[in-house]
Formats: C-alpha cells, structure tokens, sequence
C-alpha cells in the first residue's frame, strides 16, 4: 500500500499571530493564504518536506462545532498539535524562544527515549520539536 500524509490541521485563534509564529520562529514556507466568510486557510511547508502541509485554520472556519467551544480548548492548549524533528535541536530552541514563544519545555533527554524541547504557539497549542537521530 502507497500510503503518505498530505496536510495536518491546527486550530488557531489569531491567523496572523499563528502564521508570524509557524513561518517566522519555526521557518515554514508559506504556500496559500485564503480569506472566505471571515475566515482565514494558512497553509505552510517545512523546507524538507515541500509534500507536506500545514493548515493553520481558525476555529469555526468550516465545522460545524460551536465556535466558542474549540476556541476555549484550543486556548486552553487541549487540542492535539504538531511534532516537528530536527537535525538541529539546540539552534531550533534558541530561535523559537527568541521569537517570544511560551517555552513548555527545554531540550531534554525524555524516559521514552528522545530527546525534545516544547512550546506553545500564539493560540495555545503545544508545539514539540524532536533531535532527530
């Protein structure tokens, strides 16, 4: 079987926040920005990776889940996010931070057997990056 992933969705509250955040701190490659009813689809890349996308999409854009609802889980950091892997842990950390980032947590050698550091994006969501090995 053929199999690979195309797209993953995260929830924002502020799209222009979250697109300073993924492009400017994490150094993804914006590809589409679509405005419709509203609502803003942020789309980026990771330079390695140009078959995979990242849909920043805000809350009520499209569902059919209460708006105030997902906004309050996102906020809260209680929605899934994202882990990002990298050759590059320590200069990954000091960029992130540097950007003003809510740091979660250092780079660390974890007990499951990597080693990672977190934050949390502008909304909430709690963003991991891991050493590649």
């Amino acid at each position: 079987m053929d199999l690979s992933l195309s797209h993953t969705f995260i929830t924002v509250s502020d799209p222009e926040a979250a697109l300073a955040f993924y492009r400017d701190a994490l150094g993804l490659e914006a590809r589409t920005d679509v405005s419709n009813g509203g609502y803003r689809w942020i789309t980026l890349t990771p330079p390695s990776q140009p078959e995979v996308e990242v849909v920043l999409v805000q809350a009520g854009g499209g569902r059919p889940a209460d708006e105030d609802t997902l906004l309050a889980l996102v906020t809260k950091g209680s929605l899934d996010a994202a882990i990002f892997r990298t050759s590059q842990l320590e200069a990954v950390f000091e960029r992130v931070k540097a950007s003003g980032a809510e740091v979660l947590s250092e780079p660390t050698q974890q007990p499951w057997g990597v080693r990672d550091c977190a934050f949390r994006d502008p909304s909430g969501n709690m963003i991991r990056i891991n050493e590649a090995p």
